[in-house]
């Protein structure tokens, strides 16, 4: 067990908004939507009833070499792009092999490989379906990949919990270093379910925008007009470290990681719990794991999908943790410009949110109308200045299956 404290050390991203961690942070601060019009044959073909989504604006297979990405889906395309700036970002990091481990996590995993090969099986035959096909679609195949590539050798562990995925993966890699067993962590998320039959699946449970005339502003959390959440894809990649390795290798440090809280509903396999006990507990866990209260927190990174019914049911649960107090600390709903990534959006919020810390802004939420009245966050649609000192952040994330996890990071 290690007494030392963990710290990021490197971010990587690949989003709707940016090909980069950098310009899709620069691009989130000027109010950028990544939601657009999708211009493939199937989305007629197929009738979809919703014919936009937040696609990301560099695609992986642009980035890679095309030997690696030839044997990726395109989730773990993602995944290694994200994965290959953070390791740079953070300098390269010097650590034994057997001290190095991955986190990573996906709500869906490789679809289009498997769905792709369903049609060649239906189409040409068992011959010609593709050898390397389960291992680019299984859930863990971009935890495997990364520890390929980078030589992990501590361990190389998938998180499968939907949309609270990627957030609970961070978690993870604080509490295996502090446990003793890495020195050095990959973590985050990817997703890569910009497909007919996820899009179809979505549409069918009126969870999806269907703003087909104005793609750019479907996405708007705590909006009185809500009417769904947009489909969104790509990856990102935070890398933790006990600061004690950090400070001996002399690496920049960009915030640390002082608590996470995991929970379930055990409510419903969709619905999060209306009262939000879940979700509070999670927050709970967070707080006390860094030992804070409630008071010492200034920003929030609100997981606000822009559903009518889950946006207030996380300001309830945030409520019943905060008191009056959540109507006073900045909230930014980062998906009003990202689009929901599914298994990776917990990790681009905990980035946004690593960044906010370092820059002191909340980043602005986009596309809101008239706020609800039942969901009277904080929240602008500019950015916000957090000031001064000390700053402590939570960000959000709550998954079908009733997932729920927290991560609360405090400024460098």
């Amino acid at each position: 067990m290690t007494t030392s404290r963990i710290v990021v050390t490197g971010i990587g991203a690949s989003s709707p908004i940016g090909g980069t961690a950098p310009e899709s942070w620069s691009a989130l601060l000027a109010g950028a939507s990544g939601a657009r019009t999708l211009e493939y044959d199937w989305v007629e073909q197929t009738q979809l009833p919703v014919t936009f989504a937040a696609q990301a604006a560099v695609r992986p297979d642009t980035v890679l070499e095309r030997p690696i990405a030839k044997r990726l889906d395109p989730a773990s395309q993602f995944a290694m792009v994200a994965a290959m700036e953070a390791w740079a970002d953070a300098g390269t990091p010097d650590v034994e092999a057997e001290r190095l481990g991955v986190d990573f996590a996906t709500g869906i995993g490789g679809v289009w490989t498997l769905l792709d090969a369903w049609d060649t099986l239906r189409e040409k035959g068992p011959r010609r379906v593709m050898p390397m096909t389960v291992p680019m679609l299984m859930p863990n195949a971009a935890a495997g990949n990364l520890s390929l590539h980078f030589g992990a050798r501590a361990f190389a562990r998938t998180v499968a919990s939907a949309c609270a995925s990627s957030t609970e993966s961070i978690v993870n890699a604080a509490e295996h270093i502090r446990a003793g067993l890495a020195d050095v962590v990959i973590a985050g998320g990817t997703e890569s379910a910009i497909h007919p039959i996820t899009i179809a699946s979505f549409a069918s449970m009126q969870a999806l925008s269907r703003r087909n005339d104005d793609p750019a502003t479907a996405s708007r959390p705590c909006s009185v007009d809500r009417d769904g959440f947009v489909m969104g894809e790509g990856a990102a990649v935070l890398i933790l470290e006990s600061e004690e390795h950090a400070r001996a290798r002399g690496a920049k440090i960009y915030a640390y990681v002082v608590g996470g809280g995991v929970t379930a509903d055990s409510y419903h396999i969709t619905a999060n719990d209306p009262e939000g006990h879940g979700a509070q507990r999670a927050v709970e866990m967070a707080l006390a794991a860094a030992d804070a209260s409630p008071d010492d927190v200034t920003h929030i990174n609100a997981h606000a999908t822009s559903t009518p019914v889950g946006d207030p049911n996380e300001y309830t649960a945030l409520k019943s943790v905060f008191g009056t107090r959540i109507d006073e600390i900045p909230v930014s709903a980062t998906k009003a410009s990202t689009g929901h990534l599914l298994g990776g959006t917990g990790a681009l919020e905990a980035m946004f949110t690593v960044k906010a810390l370092q820059d002191r802004l909340a980043p602005p939420t986009i596309n809101i109308t008239t706020q609800d009245e039942a969901v009277p966050f904080n929240i602008s649609g500019s950015q916000t200045e957090l000031g001064g000192g000390d700053q402590l952040a939570i960000s959000n994330s709550f998954g079908f299956g009733g997932h729920n996890a927290v991560v609360a990071f405090a400024s460098a």
